[in-house]
């Protein structure tokens, strides 16, 4: 039987932060700091202080909103001592030029996901941390739900056996809402659609429960009928070191959907969660399903397990408290979200030849070859 973990993110993981709460500073405040600041309030493990846009009419809404105070400029923000780390909610292409002021001010990182726009900008930021001394955390939460930790509990214990196959898919109707004024419509600002806005979700828990990713291929559709310059359908396959083989499926077109499914030689594992309540994940546990399925005649047998209420903000955000508060790296690493990152320029250089198989090393040599050329 499945143990059910008590919090998304055992001890052993998140750690605890000792001397009261971890201040930490937030840069940008559109709709996601507000997600991120609802998210800070329930915690006694860290306090965003203060806030900082170059818009001072959302510094005035964000100060309305959250009685949060912001700051007139990021200098400011930045010099405030007792803030140990920065939140970025900026847009893909900010997240290099302000991680590094922030690293250079010496505040630990957390970046909204992906961790940066490309993959030279992500492998960049990496190299910060050796840099400035500091760590980088990006926002990959999607591993830490609940549902998605269960499955890595049966995997770890041996309860699925050897994980042969993987499937997975992120859908919603997004590409149907498209109009040129959002930057969403554009091939040089959401490459592959949803290949890299929601499916890199699902590329960073599969690496998660799968391991180390070999090679990608992948093909990719436009039938929105808004006349978008972005694909909007998007299936990609993956083939781990261990063997395993995945699918990742996203459909821009279509009603909200996040499922993983995992196969093992002695049991496979389904998980769906209600997209509606992506924003309110303290509520997710209410509408998800998990079953577990075990041997050969085991259709008739599945097991319904009950998801435990759990919040994966929150906890994304504790863990980098712990950060801030040790110096110390997490799960969510930097290294770990320019995998993800990789997936995807793997996948669109795929898509460009025909669903040819590419060689995750040939993408991030191919990347260190550019940033020491530039």
């Amino acid at each position: 039987m499945i143990k059910l973990p008590e919090t998304m993110v055992n001890q052993q993981e998140i750690g605890t932060v000792s001397s009261g709460p971890v201040k930490v500073g937030i840069i940008g405040l559109g709709r996601w700091a507000r997600v991120l600041t609802r998210a800070a309030k329930k915690s006694e493990k860290f306090e965003i202080v203060a806030g900082f846009s170059r818009s001072e009419e959302k510094r005035l809404a964000f100060e309305q909103d959250t009685g949060i105070p912001s700051a007139a400029t990021m200098e400011d923000l930045l010099a405030n001592p007792e803030i140990k780390g920065v939140i970025l909610t900026v847009p893909n292409e900010q997240h290099l030029p302000v991680a590094e002021q922030v690293a250079k001010a010496g505040k630990h990182i957390y970046t909204e996901k992906p961790i940066a726009n490309t993959l030279e900008n992500g492998l960049q930021i990496e190299a910060l941390q050796s840099q400035y001394g500091i760590q980088v955390m990006v926002g990959h939460s999607a591993r830490l739900l609940k549902g998605t930790r269960m499955i890595k509990d049966a995997i770890n214990s041996g309860e699925l056996g050897r994980v042969s196959l993987i499937e997975a898919n992120f859908s919603n109707e997004r590409a149907l809402e498209l109009t040129p004024e959002t930057w969403r419509w554009y091939k040089d600002k959401a490459p592959g659609g949803p290949l890299s806005q929601l499916a890199t979700h699902q590329f960073d828990a599969l690496h998660f429960l799968g391991g180390e990713i070999e090679e990608v291929a992948s093909m990719a559709a436009k039938l929105s009928p808004v006349g978008a310059e972005v694909d909007d359908q998007s299936l990609t396959l993956m083939r781990f070191t261990s063997g395993a083989v995945a699918y990742i499926g996203s459909c821009w077109t279509s009603p909200g959907i996040y499922s993983i499914r995992v196969f093992g030689q002695k049991g496979l594992m389904h998980y769906e969660l209600d997209f509606s309540t992506w924003d309110t994940p303290d509520q997710l546990h209410e509408t998800s399903e998990l079953y577990i399925q075990r041997g050969k005649d085991g259709f008739s047998k599945r097991e319904v397990l009950t998801i435990p209420p759990g919040d994966m903000f929150q906890d994304e955000l504790e863990m980098f408290a712990e950060v801030c508060s040790t110096g110390d790296s997490c799960e969510l690493s930097a290294s770990s979200g320019n995998v993800a990152i990789a997936v995807v320029y793997a996948a669109l250089r795929s898509i460009d030849n025909n669903g040819a198989c590419v060689k995750m090393k040939d993408i991030f040599d191919a990347a260190h070859a550019n940033i020491a050329a530039s």
